[in-house]
């Protein structure tokens, strides 16, 4: 795959704003963007300038002034692709920045396809393929953690210790092959004892980075909470005062909420989804009910379940003992479901109620939703069901599906590779698993690629980067 031509694209969200960026890359580029630039002083030419260097100008087609820009140059191999790049900062003018570009394409560009700024650094090895990935999620993090998390990943931490593994088994594979070139003298170059340690080393790595997968799909992709109950116990006073804003409709009218209503905040640093459901109970109202089934849907699809209750009702012993078989039902349909047991108005309650409610029913968290009390210690809660330990120590976080895929199967190799040592295998049918498991960790860092793979990755860039 062979990029020699001069792209370009819009390189900030299009739309009217501000300012726009508008970026050039391909051996032409500095040359395409000079043929439009005029300089305010002494008339640059923008190939003589040094690279990583800015320029005040305006941007001509022909006689005609299109725009005053900041024009920015950086001169292979030192740039984000390893091209020539240049970068001009125009005003935000939706008709500015398509006149620009349409300029640049009658001069020599093409546009740039999704991804293609990003796809040139890997292939100039600017970044490997891990880190070109974590661009994109870079780009997409909408909260501390999954923002934290890309940064290592583009910084090269998670590559850096795939690479090392690696390293360390591409240097015992080489001796493995090395045996086969003298099989008729039936020498050993590599130290069995000391293959073992490193095949239960890679190991030990390959299972903890599979692991933290359920992290990392956790941060990356936030965690729905569904918050459940009967009719207008302030399930939507919850949702709104969880987002501090009035995104559901409160009503005393039971029944309200005919359908699911979703948002999201960041909690230390982790996304939650809520997800207020409608009222559960039994109804004659057709829309009423597809609310409830729709529901039920949701606690399918949710990590976490807020059952919530209106606290003034357990004065009333019969609720007390309803409310407990209703508990137990949801357990034992969710018994997987981590299930926060909650009650509400407790600003209605005197002490001797509340007392009765902490005593009797295990775990019940007390809060008014209306008030704002106990909602901050329920944040706390929900935060106590991620693991954030390994975020915490700045270990290596999986959250790619694709690398999960991959480290998957070179554990799968891996382990074929420890059985062949147990069972004193034969050094050519090691070399074969060996050689598998180096595959599986070559594609993780684009040693190893397919136009399909890279075809893949890229599309899901945005255009522009």
């Amino acid at each position: 795959m062979i990029h020699q031509d001069t792209i370009v694209a819009l390189a900030t969200p299009s739309g009217a704003g501000a300012i726009a960026v508008i970026r050039l890359s391909g051996k032409d580029a500095i040359v395409i963007a000079d043929t439009c630039f005029k300089s305010v002083k002494n008339q640059k030419t923008l190939n003589l300038q040094k690279t990583h260097t800015i320029h005040l100008g305006h941007v001509m087609d022909e006689n005609k002034i299109i725009d005053e820009v900041l024009v920015s140059v950086f001169k292979n191999p030192n740039s984000y692709t390893g091209e020539d790049v240049v970068e001009v900062s125009c005003h935000g003018s939706n008709y500015i920045q398509q006149e620009i570009i349409q300029l640049f394409l009658r001069k020599g560009c093409r546009m740039a396809t999704a991804g293609e700024f990003t796809l040139r650094a890997f292939l100039n090895g600017k970044l490997d393929l891990s880190q070109a990935e974590a661009v994109a999620d870079l780009i997409s993090s909408d909260n501390e953690a999954s923002h934290q998390i890309a940064m290592q990943q583009m910084r090269g931490g998670f590559s850096s210790e795939i690479a090392k593994l690696r390293e360390e088994l591409l240097n015992f594979a080489s001796l493995i092959e090395l045996e086969l070139d003298f099989a008729e003298e039936d020498v050993e170059f590599a130290d069995r004892t000391q293959f073992k340690d490193l095949v239960e080393r890679i190991s030990f790595v390959l299972k903890r980075l599979i692991d933290s997968f359920a992290v990392g799909n956790v941060i990356k992709n936030g965690i729905p909470v569904a918050i459940v109950g009967e009719p207008n116990v302030g399930k939507s006073t919850l949702l709104n005062a969880l987002l501090n804003e009035e995104r559901a409709i409160v009503s005393h009218i039971a029944g309200t909420t005919r359908d699911t209503i979703e948002d999201e905040i960041s909690i230390g640093g982790i996304g939650f989804r809520f997800i207020d459901t409608a009222g559960i109970r039994e109804t004659k109202d057709v829309v009423e009910s597809i609310g409830i089934k729709k529901t039920f849907e949701k606690i399918d699809q949710a990590q976490v379940v807020v059952f919530l209750a209106d606290s003034t009702n357990f004065k009333d012993e019969s609720f007390v003992h309803t409310f407990k078989i209703e508990i137990e039902k949801i357990k034992n349909k969710y018994p997987l479901k981590p299930l926060l047991i909650v009650a509400n108005k407790v600003d209605k309650l005197d002490d001797k109620h509340i007392k009765f409610l902490e005593t009797d029913i295990p775990n019940i968290h007390l809060l008014s939703a209306k008030k704002g009390i106990g909602v901050d210690t329920l944040k706390e809660k929900l935060l106590s069901f991620v693991n954030t330990g390994a975020l915490r120590n700045n270990d290596t976080i999986v959250t790619n599906s694709r690398h999960y895929d991959s480290l998957l199967k070179a554990l799968e190799e891996i382990e074929k590779v420890k059985h062949g040592l147990e069972t004193g295998l034969s050094g050519d049918l090691l070399a074969i698993d060996i050689r598998q498991a180096l595959y599986y960790f070559g594609e993780i860092t684009g040693e190893i690629t397919s136009d399909d793979l890279l075809g893949n990755i890229f599309a899901n860039f945005c255009i522009g980067k």
